[in-house]
C-alpha cells in the first residue's frame, strides 16, 4: 500500500519585525522594506501541517487527526498566537522572524513530537498570496 498525507489548518495571529540588529535602520529598509517598520506589523497566518506515511492496517489512520490537532495548539498556537514575536517569542530573539524562519520553527516544534517514520510538512501562508513551505 502507498503513503497517504493527512493535514490539519490552524491559524494564528502575530506582529513582527523583519531586520538585522548589525545593520542601520537605513539598510534594515532597503533589503525588508516596510516590513521593518520600527513599530512592528501584523499577520493573520494560516498553517497547513501535513503528516505523511503509510496507513496503520489496525487503526486506519496514518496519524490521528486530533492529536495531530493538539499538538499545533500546544506546540504553535500557544507559543505563537496575538504575540509580537520579534519581543516575546524566544526562539525569535536573535532570529528574524521571517516566514521561512517561522516555519522552520514550527517544523521543530512539531517534529520531536510526531513518530520519525512519519514526514512531516509545513505551509505557512503570511498572506493569501505569499507561503512558505518546508520539509525538513
Amino acid at each position: 500500500m502507498g503513503e497517504v498525507t493527512v493535514s490539519r489548518k490552524a491559524h494564528f495571529n502575530a506582529a513582527h519585525r523583519l531586520f538585522k540588529k548589525e545593520w542601520s535602520n537605513e539598510k534594515n529598509k532597503l533589503v525588508f522594506g516596510k516590513c521593518s517598520n520600527p513599530n512592528y506589523h501584523g499577520h493573520n497566518y494560516e498553517l497547513i501541517v501535513s503528516v505523511t506515511g503509510t496507513v496503520d492496517k489496525e487503526t486506519g489512520f496514518v496519524m490521528d487527526m486530533k492529536l495531530l490537532r493538539d499538538l499545533i495548539y500546544e506546540k504553535v498556537e500557544k507559543l505563537l498566537d496575538h504575540k509580537n514575536l520579534n519581543v516575546e517569542v524566544d526562539e525569535f530573539k536573535n532570529l528574524n522572524p521571517t516566514a521561512e524562519n517561522i516555519s522552520i520553527v514550527i517544523w521543530n516544534k512539531l517534529r520531536t513530537e510526531i513518530n520519525s517514520n512519519l514526514s512531516l510538512e509545513v505551509t505557512l501562508y503570511e498572506t493569501p498570496r505569499n507561503f512558505v513551505t518546508y520539509k525538513g
